[in-house]
């Protein structure tokens, strides 16, 4: 049956088209074709399906064509682009077939018939090619923006390993770096901070979902800071507190790590460290408050940290988190708000 069809619809699209024609054109002159010669019926009926076959021909042509270019990006430029051509086509078929025909049967070529011959076939294609094309379309716009998401999304996790590959050797770097100094010093403590330290990589390998409760996190940051401690003046005055409703809220790892990494490696003044933790269901605050060395502080560069926490929160909180960082003439401080609630 679709063999069938495959082969008569370009006839019937062409009588279609010539009915149309002769209707609105007899209907607006008050003449009856039938009364004529219908030799020149005959020719103009074989006329119009030839044209039909040909229109048929070509759009399958063109249609493949435009199939072939379906990889790009598909939006309102390409269905102006595909109709540019179909028009096009249309004009080109209907006044290389039906014209010449109209010319020299009846009464010549007015600019009535021209108008007729040219507007009518244009619509019946315009629709011919609406039916066939819109569902090829839909279906090629839904592949593409697909296939742009999971790029996007593979680009996203991309740069989020890196970023958060990057924590380690920096952090390896410090640690490594403590233990070395402490073992000149007390062998016993030194193999306590390799525990401690063996516990963080734990963490940072075995450890890593997507997200993780927020108690494991402030576990994690309890090592790290032990190992710090270690490494800083007797003179540190260390104040932390973490609520206890900080409990079952879910969290990405290694979020809260550069800020009090950060606190460790620029404190000085004072020697005061101050670190918070607080929540709700809502979300969690995250304080992180250091004292500063006096006089003007060094402008270079302070390592990868923020800079990696600031792109990874975009990545994995946008729009749900806030980040405040205050630098006074003796003190910084950084403020870490998580929405972690609906």
């Amino acid at each position: 049956m679709k063999k069938l069809w495959r082969y008569t619809y370009p006839a019937l699209f062409g009588l279609l088209i010539y009915a149309t024609i002769r209707v609105v054109n007899d209907t607006v002159a008050e003449f009856r074709f039938w009364y004529r010669d219908w030799k020149i019926s005959a020719i103009e009926i074989i006329t119009c399906i030839l044209m039909g076959y040909l229109l048929d021909f070509c759009f399958r042509k063109m249609f493949r064509k435009f199939d072939s270019k379906m990889h790009r990006t598909v939006g309102y430029k390409t269905v102006l682009y595909e109709l540019l051509w179909v028009t096009i086509l249309i004009e080109v078929v209907v006044n290389l077939v039906i014209t010449p025909m109209v010319a020299f049967t009846d009464d010549g070529l007015s600019w009535g018939d021209f108008a007729i011959i040219n507007i009518i076939p244009l619509l019946y294609c315009l629709i011919y090619y609406t039916v066939v094309r819109s569902n090829k379309l839909l279906q090629a716009y839904v592949n593409n923006r697909l296939q742009l998401e999971k790029v996007t999304t593979d680009q996203l996790q991309t740069e989020l390993k890196f970023l958060k590959a990057q924590y380690h050797p920096h952090f390896l770097f410090n640690a490594l770096n403590t233990i070395y100094f402490q073992m000149d010093e007390n062998v016993s403590e030194a193999k306590r901070t390799i525990e401690k330290f063996s516990e963080l990589l734990r963490y940072q390998l075995y450890d890593q979902q997507q997200t993780v409760p927020v108690s494991q996190e402030i576990e994690y940051l309890k090592n790290f800071i032990d190992i710090q401690k270690v490494r800083t003046s007797e003179r540190l005055q260390l104040q932390t507190h973490f609520d206890t409703a900080l409990n079952g809220q879910q969290v990405y790892p290694l979020l809260f790590l550069p800020l009090v990494e950060n606190a460790f490696k620029y404190v000085g003044g004072d020697y005061r460290i101050d670190i918070r933790a607080s929540g709700d269901a809502r979300g969690i605050e995250f304080t992180v408050s250091n004292s500063l060395p006096p006089g003007p502080l060094s402008e270079k560069k302070n390592g990868i940290g923020l800079e990696n926490l600031k792109r990874r929160l975009e990545l994995l909180y946008p729009g749900k988190h806030e980040l405040a960082l205050q630098k006074d003439s003796n003190s910084f401080t950084a403020k870490l708000k998580l929405k972690t609630g609906t």
